[in-house]
């Protein structure tokens, strides 16, 4: 008996398997309010912009865009300007932007694109580890919590030759469903299989299982009982039982003649004997309640149901447990974690995190168990399959782990051919193999530590994990990681350029010491604008003037920028290099800076607000002076404008 039958067995939420993936998943994205070039009165974001509007998209516009949202993790915007960056201009685009772009599209959920920039991306790196683990691990969307843990599976000796599944922990025991030696004398007519029990079976310090009996007369009755859920005193139990009440010779139906599920909670009395059970209030005889978990404070108690408000078949939902033992009003857990189909099986985790099965969601087959962190106030984090052996090719579910010890158990019809087989209860024994990651955040030009610095660490989705703040000599540390992990280090600091390094960790416990450069970024002056929106230099030919199309895009920039501040005038400076004689190039340079200025005021704005000045060479920004032998690269560089923003 698999668990869809045991689901129709106890009239579950829903008949049937679903084969489509149509569903939505919304990722929760940090936003950060820093300007790129970190000045209050300019937003360089705001600029480029604008440049793109008026139609002056270039390379270096489209990668500034970019970075702007990607290093303040609004990927979604990120991966707009990218891809731009990548359709547009192909043979401009470095390797890191494609990398860059695949990890924005991937957050995105957009995964055919992201594969295709990793593809990109492998062309113009070569065998790095980023290829191998990508080129490696392309069914990635298996690939989640535990991914990079290397465990075994293995069949407890309590299955027996009918359905056992829904594990739950009572008093260092387990508890668990069967349809073995029940108390019931009744066949159920659908499988020709006694109806299910609650049983108990001991744990040694390994976690095997051994010597189960049932539970309590009292829980346990002629129909079926299943999923449980214990308080961690043990002096509570809620649990799934058909619309039954103990002493009724049938049990209650819907509208439909359908024998609903539904949610009983049981005490033991003075003196540990557990009492009759009784049905919770938000209970229905036209819907289903079933399979509770409780949060890490027992304050509040999840389950699933196909009550009025589901998006699908069956939701998870919760609802508060007030300290008089009242209940709140169910609350769905939302469209973020419920689908169109079945969501069920919920189990909080004393590290908080949130274990479910689901059949909404790419997985690998049938039902797929998920995880998600829980947040205090209860709010839920991105959520990620648990990967392969966990799940299967066919139905896998009802997944508890207690984190500190890796050592859980699953259920699962995996022996069988889908639909047909019984459900057993699997240990599933994690292998304890942890990273440290290290660092030293440094100056790239001089080596020292750079203190202060703030580090973040994310995940492969490249959302952060963890944040902190370089010590005085430069170190941060990201303990207890996982292994076979793709992790990204950023740093930043006001003053310098963000940077990062990727890697994957290795397969055995280890420490990873990962050392970041930062490079210096002297603060613009207030007034210079070519400064502030880390303009190139605009280059010029040898002895001539005019405007060249590569610099008409550069210039765009400061065109937006004055468009966007009406208020603002400035000086174009023009420069030349070293050749020629000195009063030549004050006059070319003259024309040069006037050529500039006509050209913005062709494009719109006011002669009144623009002066020119020419400065020959007198202002050399290197060693290329008369006499100097330079390469024509060198010269270049000389040949420049720059724009400086007047005071009021």
């Amino acid at each position: 008996m698999d668990i869809r039958s045991t689901q129709k067995l106890l009239s579950l939420l829903v008949m049937f398997l679903s084969i489509g993936f149509g569903f939505s998943q919304t990722n929760e994205l940090t936003q950060a309010d820093k300007d790129f070039d970190r000045y209050a009165y300019i937003d360089a974001r705001e600029v480029y912009l604008k440049v793109v509007e008026d139609g002056y998209g270039s390379a270096e516009i489209y990668k500034k865009l970019g970075d702007t949202y990607y290093w303040n993790s609004e990927y979604d915007n990120a991966s707009k300007w990218y891809l731009h960056l990548v359709e547009i201009f192909p043979e401009q685009t470095t390797a890191e932007y494609y990398l860059r772009a695949a990890q924005s599209l991937k957050t995105q959920g957009d995964y055919i694109r992201s594969d295709q920039m990793m593809e990109q991306y492998i062309l113009l790196t070569g065998d790095n580890l980023i290829a191998k683990n990508y080129t490696n691990n392309k069914e990635y969307l298996s690939e989640i919590a535990f991914q990079s843990k290397k465990y075994e599976l293995v069949k407890t000796s309590i299955n027996s030759a009918t359905s056992d599944f829904g594990s739950a922990y009572y008093n260092g025991n387990i508890v668990f469903a069967s349809a073995d030696q029940t108390v019931g004398e009744q066949t159920n007519l659908w499988t020709n299989q006694p109806y299910l029990d609650l049983f108990v079976a001991k744990r040694d310090s390994l976690g095997q299982l051994s010597e189960k009996e049932p539970l309590s007369d009292k829980i346990n009755t002629k129909y079926h009982e299943s999923s449980a859920v214990f308080t961690r005193d043990g002096e509570v139990i809620y649990f799934t039982r058909n619309n039954y009440v103990q002493g009724n010779r049938k049990p209650g139906r819907d509208k439909q003649r359908t024998v609903r599920l539904k949610l009983y909670k049981s005490t033991k009395d003075s003196i540990g004997n557990w009492t009759d059970a009784i049905e919770l209030p938000f209970n229905s005889q036209e819907y289903s309640t079933a399979h509770p978990a409780l949060s890490v404070d027992e304050k509040r108690l999840y389950f699933s149901s196909d009550m009025p408000g589901s998006y699908g078949m069956s939701d998870l939902w919760y609802v508060n447990i007030a300290e008089d033992g009242t209940y709140g009003v169910p609350i769905n857990l939302g469209a973020d974690v419920n689908t169109e189909t079945r969501e069920s099986f919920p189990f909080i985790s004393q590290n908080g995190n949130l274990y479910f099965s689901t059949d909404g969601r790419p997985g690998l087959g049938g039902y797929d168990i998920f995880s998600a962190p829980i947040s205090d106030l209860g709010d839920i984090g991105a959520i990620v399959n648990v990967g392969s052996p966990a799940n299967s090719s066919q139905d896998d579910f009802n997944l508890i782990i207690e984190e500190d010890i890796n050592l859980g158990y699953v259920s699962s019809n995996r022996d069988g051919q889908q639909g047909s087989s019984d459900d057993d209860i699997y240990r599933i024994q994690f292998y304890n193999c942890q990273i440290d990651i290290t660092g030293t955040v440094v100056d790239s030009e001089s080596q020292t530590p750079i203190a202060g610095a703030t580090v973040k660490l994310l995940d492969e989705n490249n959302q952060q994990i963890s944040q902190q703040i370089a010590s005085d000599k430069g170190t941060f540390s990201f303990p207890g990681r996982d292994c076979e992990t793709q992790y990204t280090v950023r740093a930043m600091k006001n003053e310098y350029d963000t940077n990062e390094e990727l890697f994957i960790t290795p397969s055995q416990t280890d420490t990873v010491n990962v050392i970041i450069p930062l490079t210096y970024d002297k603060p613009c002056p207030p007034d210079d604008l070519g400064c502030q929106l880390k303009l190139p230099i605009i280059y010029f030919d040898f002895d001539k003037s005019f405007i060249r199309e590569d610099a008409q895009k550069i210039i765009a920039q400061v065109l937006a920028a004055m468009k966007l501040y009406p208020d603002w005038k400035i000086i174009i400076g023009s420069h030349t290099d070293a050749r020629g004689n000195d009063i030549y190039n004050e006059k070319l340079s003259g024309r040069r800076a006037d050529a500039t200025k006509n050209w913005l005021i062709q494009n719109g704005i006011d002669p009144s607000r623009l002066s020119s000045k020419g400065y020959g060479e007198y202002d050399l920004v290197n060693d290329c002076a008369d006499g100097v032998e330079c390469s024509e690269e060198q010269h270049q560089e000389n040949r420049r404008s720059t724009f400086i923003r007047l005071k009021k």
